[in-house]
């Protein structure tokens, strides 16, 4: 840009000096005429004579390199200065650097165009903005969207199980209920130690295969119909009271911070459930030491019951799969994997939701939300 302006300025220069000369030329052309035949040869009007013809073209010369500067000066200040700030400013915006700003130049033409350009940046910076929210929208759609595509999978799962379940149950009940019946007959029988351990180990087993047809049953039961007023905070201090003289409890901090008065449209039989699985999985997260904190209160027209606890978390790969019926981190044997998967069909059956989520720095967050009275 600068050797433009430097080549326009000399072209204007030459202009005007060859003008200047032949504005000039025939006056000054004839006075020296005139001068040099009244002069004397070497007298001192003839000297001055001849240095003035000798000089000038060197006055000439500086003539075009003033007017050069001069024009230049002129130009750089006027076009070439603003032409090069908006240059600029049209690459910052083709790079979508909108925050730019444009001085106002010298000239109709230049300010124009720059007012445009500045028009232009602002327009497309709310188109920015508005493209940005668009996207912030789509992608937290895309996560609602991604959200209910799994509930609706994990319902469905359920549904299934139940199904299932409930076709077997009865086959499976009745045989089950004559199996612990004579083993009571045969524990009554004999005094050997060792076969009446082997008949405990075979209670104990045939318990936990009763124990697992009764949460699939839960899984497929259908939402209740008899949902009321339940005090929220009285339930869990019932759970609580029941809970806490367990063994597991023993090196257990139950911390309860309740709002009183929070009444929830929901059963206190499956919130009770719900309530104690939850707390079950606290101690055994925390290895029977730490503390658990439970909070209710009012929150956007639901009540909410918070769970949290000092284990070490949820592990990120087991987050999606945390609420599937028969997934367990617990050692085999230790845990069916259906306590998490029935207590969200318990609360989702009141009309309610089970979420979990990692409290920052340590710790576990069960959140049920509940429908308010």
């Amino acid at each position: 840009m600068k050797w433009r302006v430097v080549s326009i300025a000399f072209l204007l220069s030459v202009v005007g000096t060859g003008l200047t000369w032949l504005t000039l030329q025939r006056p000054l052309l004839a006075l020296m005429e005139v001068a040099r035949h009244g002069a004397t040869p070497g007298s001192p009007e003839a000297a001055v004579l001849s240095r003035t013809l000798g000089s000038l073209p060197f006055l000439l010369a500086l003539d075009l390199v003033l007017l050069t500067v001069v024009a230049y000066g002129v130009l750089d200040f006027m076009v070439g200065r603003p032409l090069r700030r908006t240059e600029e400013l049209v690459e910052q915006l083709g790079r979508l650097e909108l925050d730019a700003s444009m001085p106002e130049s010298a000239g109709p033409l230049l300010s124009r165009i720059q007012r445009a350009l500045s028009r232009m940046a602002v327009a497309l910076q709310q188109e920015q903005e508005t493209t940005r929210s668009q996207l912030r929208a789509l992608r937290e759609a895309n996560a609602r969207l991604a959200q209910a595509q799994t509930e609706l999978v994990s319902s469905e799962r359920l549904a299934t199980v139940g199904r299932l379940a409930a076709g077997v149950a009865h086959e499976v009940g009745n045989p089950l209920a004559g199996i612990l019946g004579y083993l009571s007959l045969a524990g009554a029988r004999t005094t050997d130690p060792e076969l009446q351990e082997f008949l405990g180990r075979i209670d104990h087993e045939v318990q936990r295969i009763d124990g697992i047809i009764r949460g699939l049953l839960e899984l497929g039961r259908p939402g209740r119909g008899s949902l009321g007023p339940v005090d929220v905070g009285h339930v869990v201090e019932t759970c609580v009271q029941l809970v806490k003289a367990g063994r597991d409890f023993s090196s257990v901090r139950l911390e309860l911070a309740l709002t009183p008065g929070v009444l929830a449209r929901a059963d206190s039989g499956p919130l009770s459930q719900i309530v104690i699985n939850l707390l079950l999985n606290a101690v055994q997260a925390m290895e029977g030491q730490g503390a658990v904190r439970l909070t209710t209160r009012s929150e956007g027209g639901e009540v909410l019951l918070v769970v949290e606890d000092q284990g070490p978390g949820i592990p990120e790969q087991v987050m999606p799969h945390l609420f599937e019926p028969f997934f367990t981190t617990k050692e085999p044997g230790q845990g069916t994997g259906l306590g998490l998967a029935v207590s969200r069909s318990l609360a989702e059956g009141m009309g309610g939701r089970l979420m979990a989520e990692n409290v920052p720095g340590r710790g576990a967050r069960f959140s049920v939300r509940l429908p308010s009275v």
